[in-house]
């Protein structure tokens, strides 16, 4: 039966995505739906029966906007099946730090996001939902027909039960864990040869580059790119090595919001969320986007404001789809940074999102942070924490850390604790920054 509502979504998006054929009539259907969603949500979450009171479900443009913080503050009575926080938390962290991610609350999968802004973010998805989004996602990524066979190579720091849904059939799905080893997942892709492969833009430069050194041998119908902002070099990189343009997909806590067409460009997914621009340069079309999910009822997102900044492209798709046209996804640029190997033979790659898991890991009262790192042997770590927790907060990341470097088979480096304050300005916020110039001989990068 799950295959079942997978294919049905599937056919449905494939259907939608001719359905339209002008903004007008677009607008005018997610309007329909939006009021429909609102009135379920009203019944189904306190939280929003309170925050939207009296006011009329045709001025849904006008709601008040909510935000992560305000998401984590009321999850509790936000949801809509009773799931708790405190245990919501303890399931995620539990899978993380094990490894297995099969664990639900009842029949709800629970997932935590990176924590990109310095805080984490919780999840929660019901069996319907995640079937919905399965044959959503593989109606806009799949190359070709999903009565073809299909190999899916998956990079991400956490595998879930939603990402499993997709396999099945003639469709084969490995997710790939970024904490494994290069080696380990070189030769799995050697024996697998995928036909798509979706992964951070970190992790396909480094595979880009395995291709080029003959380390690989890969033809994959098709190349995503995931969960870091795609710099314009890596993606010329990648492009280049694989001789084939590299799609995106725009998804977050918040839900599956964007993927590429077959020009390359990114159009929002308005048959599943609306997104309204609050520009924050309207002459040069950026914009943060404030979203309504009509198709989530567990974990409702109405007039939900990402800190996420996006460029509107400035002419009409050639694919004609009157859904809303993205030039860039701003955020930040990941680095990587390079410890010295426990044998003392070559350097371990770390990924910017290993840093960040171990710092969001270490204590709930952590608030804000950045990690620098300004030599192979030396890092700062900058925390906004309250000052009770202050001491044990500096303890437990540090020890995190550790736990990090010898799962990665690396030397701790030096880590010096230092106060963080969130401040404006013009240079791009980075939590996790590598300050010093370096290019190791690839053949000792592990």
């Amino acid at each position: 039966m799950e295959r079942v509502a997978v294919l049905y979504r599937y056919w449905l998006t494939r259907r939608r995505s001719r359905k339209w054929t002008d903004r007008e009539s677009l607008e005018r259907w997610q309007d329909k739906r939006v009021r429909s969603h609102l009135k379920r949500v009203r019944r189904e979450s306190p939280f929003y029966r309170e925050l939207w009171g009296d006011r009329d479900d045709a001025s849904w443009r006008e709601l008040p906007v909510i935000d992560k913080a305000a998401m984590m503050e009321h999850f509790d009575t936000l949801n809509t099946v009773g799931v708790k926080r405190e245990k919501a938390f303890a399931t995620a962290l539990e899978a993380e730090r094990t490894r297995d991610f099969t664990p639900t609350i009842g029949k709800v999968t629970i997932g935590l996001s990176s924590g990109t802004t310095g805080s984490r973010g919780l999840f929660l998805v019901s069996r319907e939902e995640r079937l919905a989004w399965a044959g959503a996602v593989l109606a806009k990524v799949l190359p070709g027909s999903i009565a073809d066979e299909h190999r899916i190579a998956f990079f991400l720091r956490a595998d879930s039960n939603l990402y499993e849904t997709v396999g099945g059939g003639r469709l084969q799905f490995k997710f790939y864990d970024l904490l494994d080893p290069l080696a380990l997942h070189l030769a799995r892709l050697r024996k697998m040869k995928p036909t798509l492969l979706v992964a951070p833009p970190s992790m396909l430069r480094v595979l880009a580059e395995a291709q080029r050194s003959g380390k690989l041998r890969l033809n994959p119908a098709k190349i995503v790119s995931v969960a870091e902002a795609l710099d314009p070099l890596d993606r010329a990189y990648i492009e280049e090595t694989f001789g084939q343009r590299l799609h995106q997909v725009y998804q977050c806590t918040e839900g599956f919001l964007g993927s590429t067409c077959a020009h390359g460009t990114i159009h929002i997914n308005e048959d599943i969320v609306c997104v309204q621009k609050e520009y924050i340069d309207r002459d040069l079309r950026k914009f943060v986007p404030i979203v309504t999910d009509f198709s989530r009822r567990t974990q409702p997102i109405v007039r939900y404001r990402l800190n996420d900044v996006l460029t509107e492209r400035e002419t009409p798709c050639p694919c004609g789809s009157p859904f809303l046209a993205i030039e860039s996804i701003e955020g930040r640029c990941d680095d990587l940074f390079y410890f010295p190997a426990t044998d003392g033979d070559g350097w371990v790659r770390v990924f910017p999102d290993f840093i960040t898991r171990a710092i969001l890991a270490a204590s709930a009262d952590i608030t804000a942070y950045r990690v620098v790192q300004h030599a192979p042997d030396r890092l700062c770590v900058y925390l906004d924490v309250p000052e009770p927790y202050r001491p044990k907060a500096r303890d437990w990341v540090k020890a995190e850390l550790a736990r990090l470097c010898e799962r990665l088979g690396c030397r701790m480096p030096d880590v010096e604790f230092k106060d963080e304050t969130f401040m404006t300005g013009n240079r791009k916020l980075r939590r996790v920054e590598r300050r010093f110039a370096f290019e190791p001989d690839p053949e000792l990068v592990r």
